[in-house]
């Protein structure tokens, strides 16, 4: 099986567009580029990532396209627009004109406003993306999951994919009202969602015991073939390494079919972002 790691990050700290990481962050608080994930991707069989960005502005962006252009590891890459501005489309057909740009970010979960990506410049935004073939990276938290459910129901051409898993609050061990509000999302076929994160959400004493209620959970609702995983890294190295983390989601996912492993691991992926090859 060739895997693709669904969602991963590249920052370098010396060109001023981004503000994160913070320097509290001491693990990931340095550069990571491609030469620093390959073995990673060598040790765990993958060979495609899609990168997506970490700040928000269009500078950023155009820095990971740039990447990507001479990194065949990149298959495709989210990038930052603002929505609500005047010329969004204009821009984003911009970048669209490079060919690895497969979809937008906005950082919702840093947005005081719960259903801030309701309103109605930003619906007017996200309602060209699919006539442009480009997809939406939900970066929420589980306050989010109805104003998504909504969002789908208003926008149903839009392909939605929520990165991990909404971020539920597993170290809490709380389960609802995430577990009923991801069940609601997932009857919206346009939706899908990352395996990714949880072990950032779960902390240090993290374990594929306290991850397996939420990984079974998002399976269930959604079914392998709109789930896909993804490693956060280098994020993920908060809390785990790379290889740690590959691991866990295959303990995950264990008791799945062959083919059901295959489109959490590389089919669904695949088809989301209209990779290729």
């Amino acid at each position: 099986m060739t895997f693709i790691d669904a969602h991963q990050h590249y920052w370098t700290l010396g060109l001023g567009h981004n503000d994160w990481p913070v320097p509290d962050l001491a693990p990931i608080y340095r550069d990571f580029g491609p030469d620093d994930l390959k073995p990673h991707l060598a040790a765990s069989g993958i060979s495609r990532t899609v990168l997506v960005q970490a700040a928000p502005n269009v500078k950023e962006t155009e820095f990971l396209l740039s990447l990507a252009e001479r990194e065949d590891t990149v298959a495709a890459v989210v990038g930052w627009v603002n929505i609500l501005a005047a010329d969004a489309i204009s821009e984003i057909s911009r970048l669209k004109a490079h060919r690895k740009f497969k979809g937008i970010r906005p950082m919702l979960q840093g947005i005081v406003e719960t259903a801030w990506i309701l309103q109605p410049r930003a619906i007017v935004t996200l309602q060209a993306l699919p006539q442009l073939d480009l997809r939406f990276d939900a970066l929420i938290q589980p306050r989010h999951l109805p104003v998504i459910a909504t969002l789908a129901d208003e926008v149903p051409a839009l392909a939605i994919v929520v990165d991990h898993g909404a971020k539920p609050f597993i170290a809490a061990g709380e389960l609802e009202p995430w577990r009923s509000d991801m069940a609601a999302l997932a009857r919206r076929p346009n939706v899908h969602v990352k395996l990714s994160g949880l072990v950032t959400e779960a902390g240090a004493g993290w374990s594929v015991e306290r991850l397996k209620p939420y990984a079974a959970h998002l399976l269930d609702v959604f079914g392998p073939d709109r789930v896909m995983f993804g490693s956060d890294w280098p994020v993920v190295l908060l809390d785990a390494d790379y290889g740690a983390w590959f691991a866990a989601a295959q303990e995950l996912t264990a008791h799945l079919t062959p083919l059901e492993r295959e489109n959490v691991f590389s089919r669904t992926a695949a088809r989301f972002y209209g990779i290729s090859g």
